[in-house]
């Protein structure tokens, strides 16, 4: 069952560039883009929201650093996704 979506066919963050570089799976890189887009403006209704959920449980990293690039306006230094990998990591 297709979504009907109106995400963004290329990635608006650095951090989703460097994910997408190296894969070559389409169905993966569908996946991705759609968490970006809707980490950018969330879609409404149970079904985006628990693929996203999924997504994010998959790629947790990603997905703070996507928010935190948006969030900020502008790619994370180095040091600030450095920051931000250590932050989610498990205490």
């Amino acid at each position: 069952m297709e979504v009907a979506s109106a995400y963004c066919a290329l990635p608006r963050t650095e951090a989703l560039r460097r994910a997408l570089s190296g894969l070559r799976n389409d169905q993966a890189v569908d996946d991705l883009l759609f968490l970006e887009s809707w980490e950018a403006d969330p879609l409404p209704g149970a079904g985006p929201a628990l693929r996203v959920g999924q997504l994010r449980r998959a790629n947790p990293g990603l997905a703070a650093e996507i928010r935190a690039e948006l969030r900020r306006g502008r790619p994370l230094t180095p040091t600030e996704r450095e920051a931000l990998g250590s932050a989610a990591a498990p205490r």
